[in-house]
């Protein structure tokens, strides 16, 4: 058994895991795993597309949580040349590689049986 201070002390490199704090905030929150999923598995889409697509989202927080997933390398933002501008977000190779911890998840989602409660 390891006591309280020790496990404390220990880093999540230590522990062979990524490190938990920095993931989470990079991943985090309402939106963020939302965005992703759908950008990902969905391609490309412009602002409008997702705004209309994430129920209960404001235009504010959709910007907020768009810039944070750009800074952070996770989605890309590419504005056309065309009047009016045309800006269209997707999923980098680093935010694809998520795809297979949103399969991860989905796998645990049905072996736990909460799928089956959710379609009835």
């Amino acid at each position: 058994m390891v006591d309280l201070e020790t496990r404390h002390e220990r880093t999540d490199d230590a522990l062979g895991l990524a490190p938990g704090p920095q993931v989470f905030q990079m991943i985090g929150g309402k939106w963020k795993l939302t965005i992703l999923q759908i950008l990902i598995f969905q391609g490309p889409h412009r602002f409008g597309e997702l705004r209309k697509k994430i129920e209960g989202i404001t235009q504010t927080m959709l910007t907020a949580q768009l810039r944070a997933l750009e800074s952070d390398g996770l989605i890309s933002r590419v504005v056309f040349a065309e009047v009016p501008p045309r800006v269209e977000y997707s999923a980098t190779a680093a935010g694809g590689d998520l795809a297979a911890v949103f399969r991860a998840m989905h796998d645990w989602w049905r072996r736990s049986g909460n799928a089956a409660a959710t379609s009835g």
